[in-house]
């Protein structure tokens, strides 16, 4: 992988921690109904499903023989879409389990 490919990855990395460090806590407080969970949700499914179809044409087009297209960029791709996957799991995971934690407390 080239230096450039790297810097990149971790340019990316540093925009959605700094995204996710200010969005949420600066949009509650200027927000006085907080902040839409709802959006928020199907925001980071759409994310997370662009991932995945950028990661499938790209191993697509590696596939078809594009020499535009590197392995190391399809790879890199497709752990991409992997851990997003796997983080949106975890995500829902934790929303039902609060849902269901809810649910059985006591009236």
């Amino acid at each position: 992988m080239s230096d450039v490919d790297i810097n990149q990855v971790l340019s990316q990395m540093r925009a959605l921690a700094a995204q996710a460090q200010t969005s949420p806590v600066g949009t509650q407080s200027a927000n006085p109904e907080g902040v839409d969970f709802s959006a928020l949700l199907k925001n980071s499914i759409d994310q997370v499903n662009n991932v995945s179809k950028e990661a499938s044409q790209l191993a697509e087009a590696f596939e078809l023989g594009d020499p535009n297209v590197d392995l190391t960029q399809v790879m890199v791709s497709l752990q991409k879409a992997s851990v997003s996957f796997q983080a949106m799991t975890q995500v829902r995971n934790k929303l039902v389990s609060a849902y269901q934690d809810i649910m059985n407390m006591p009236i």
